[in-house]
């Protein structure tokens, strides 16, 4: 995890794939521009003991879907126990992990351009915002 500052006036995100290119590449992404703060895990074991150890808002989980050890799926399951409002996106190259999602979780295909991500992330963190994505 970069150890920069997190922003107060920025949304957070916290971004867990086990593919460290993957990972890498969605936190330059998101960082992109400077609008959101962007934690990274390459576990699910690490995501959660990072959103454990961080006292202020996380506004979205993006977690790949299939991990070793802690799928997506369960890591989103102990975040939103610990953090009831946090917006989750699963993201898989496998798009029959759609099924399994909770209530008010939402789904990205992999590959995914990344205009698509950020549009969807921007709908997701700031639905106040116009954003065909925003539910």
């Amino acid at each position: 995890m970069d150890e920069t500052p997190l922003s107060l006036d920025r949304k957070t995100i916290l971004v867990v794939d086990d593919e460290a290119a993957v990972l890498k590449l969605i936190v330059i992404t998101l960082e992109d521009g400077g609008r959101y703060n962007v934690m990274s895990a390459g576990s699910g074991e690490e995501a959660l003991q990072l959103s454990r150890g961080y006292a202020g808002e996380i506004d979205l989980l993006l977690s790949d879907f299939q991990m070793p050890r802690m799928s997506g799926v369960d890591l989103a399951t102990e975040i939103t126990i610990d953090r009831p409002k946090i917006k989750v996106l699963l993201m898989s190259a496998f798009p029959a992990g759609m099924l399994v999602l909770n209530e008010g979780w939402h789904f990205l295909a992999k590959p995914f351009i990344h205009s698509q991500l950020r549009a969807l992330i921007s709908g997701l963190v700031s639905p106040d915002k116009e954003s065909r994505f925003a539910s």
